[in-house]
C-alpha cells in the first residue's frame, strides 16, 4: 500500500515534466495532431536552439541567452552576500548574546513573513534615491535583504545545536569572535550552508516579481524573458519552443537539488531542531 501510493504520487508529479520534455522535442506539425502523451516520432532539438538564442520577446530576438547572463550576474553576488551576512548574524545571535538580542532576532524573523507586495513602492523610492533603480546591483541588494531573515533563523538554530563546550574551549584558548567563526563554526556548518545556497538559488533564480519591477528590459532575468517568450503574440504559438524555454529556465535549480539533496535534508533537519 505504501509503495503503491508513493508510485502513484510520483507519476502524478512526473507526468507534467514528461509532457514538457516530449513536446519540446516535437515539430509543430506533430504537435497539431493533438496527442500530448505520445513520444516524438521524429526527435528534433530545434525548439531548444530557438528558445535559447532565437525566440523573440518584443523587438529582441535573442531568446533566453541574454536573460541567463543577467540571472547569473544577479544570482552569484546575491547568494554570497545574503549567506555571508546571515551566517554571521546567526552565529552572533546563538553564541554572543547581547542586551536586546532576542528582541532584535524576533524583529528580524518577522521580516520573513511580511508580504513582498507591501514593500514594493518604498523599495522603489529607496533604490531611486540610492541611484540603483533599474540596475542589476539594485536587484542584488533587494534579494540580499529579503533573504536574510529566514537564513538568519536557519543559521541561528544550526549554531545553537553545536556543543557549547567547543565555543567555551575556544574562548579559554583565546580565540575571538572571528577566530571562532572561521576556525570552528564554518568547518562544521557545511550542511546548513548547502540548505542556504539551495533556498537562495531557488528563490532568486525563480523570482519574477522583483525582476520585472526593479530592472529595465535590457537587464531582465531569465524568468522575465521566459514570460515574454511564452506570452508573445507575434506569429504562431510555438508550444515546443515554450516547453523548451521552460525546461531551460528551471534546469539550474533542478541540477543543484539533485546534486546536493542529501546535504539539504541533513542541514534542514539540523537547522530546525532548536529555536
Amino acid at each position: 500500500m505504501l509503495y503503491g501510493v508513493l508510485i502513484v504520487m510520483a507519476l502524478y508529479y512526473l507526468l507534467p515534466l514528461y509532457v514538457m520534455v516530449v513536446t519540446s522535442m516535437k515539430g509543430m506539425p506533430e504537435i497539431r495532431i493533438g496527442n500530448v502523451f505520445a513520444p516524438p516520432v521524429e526527435i528534433t532539438f530545434q525548439p531548444w536552439v530557438k528558445a535559447w538564442s532565437e525566440a523573440c520577446t518584443g523587438i529582441n530576438c535573442d531568446g533566453l541567452s541574454r536573460g541567463f547572463g543577467n540571472s547569473i550576474q544577479i544570482l552569484i553576488p546575491s547568494v554570497f552576500l545574503s549567506i555571508l551576512i546571515a551566517s554571521v548574524n546567526g552565529y552572533a545571535l546563538s553564541n554572543w548574546k547581547f542586551k536586546g538580542s532576542e528582541v532584535f532576532f524576533t524583529i528580524l524573523v518577522i521580516g520573513a513573513f511580511i508580504p513582498y507586495q507591501v514593500m514594493l513602492y518604498p523599495i522603489v523610492i529607496i533604490l531611486r534615491e540610492l541611484g540603483l533603480y533599474g540596475s542589476l546591483w539594485g536587484l542584488v541588494l533587494v534579494h540580499s535583504v529579503f533573504g536574510m531573515p529566514i537564513l538568519t533563523l536557519l543559521f541561528r538554530n544550526y549554531f545553537s545545536s553545536v556543543p557549547e563546550e567547543l565555543f567555551k574551549a575556544a574562548r579559554v584558548d583565546g580565540a575571538g569572535f572571528w577566530g571562532i567563526y572561521f576556525k570552528i563554526m564554518l568547518p562544521m556548518a557545511l550542511p546548513i550552508f548547502v540548505v542556504a545556497i539551495i533556498l537562495q538559488v531557488t528563490g532568486i533564480w525563480n523570482d519574477f516579481l522583483f525582476g520585472v519591477i526593479f530592472t529595465e528590459p535590457s537587464l531582465y532575468p531569465m524568468t522575465v524573458q521566459l514570460n515574454n517568450i511564452v506570452n508573445s503574440v507575434q506569429g504562431v504559438k510555438e508550444y515546443n519552443v515554450n516547453m523548451a524555454a521552460t525546461l531551460l529556465t528551471g534546469l539550474l535549480p533542478l541540477v543543484i537539488y539533485l546534486v546536493s539533496g542529501k546535504l539539504f535534508v541533513r542541514g534542514i533537519a539540523a537547522g530546525a531542531v532548536k529555536g
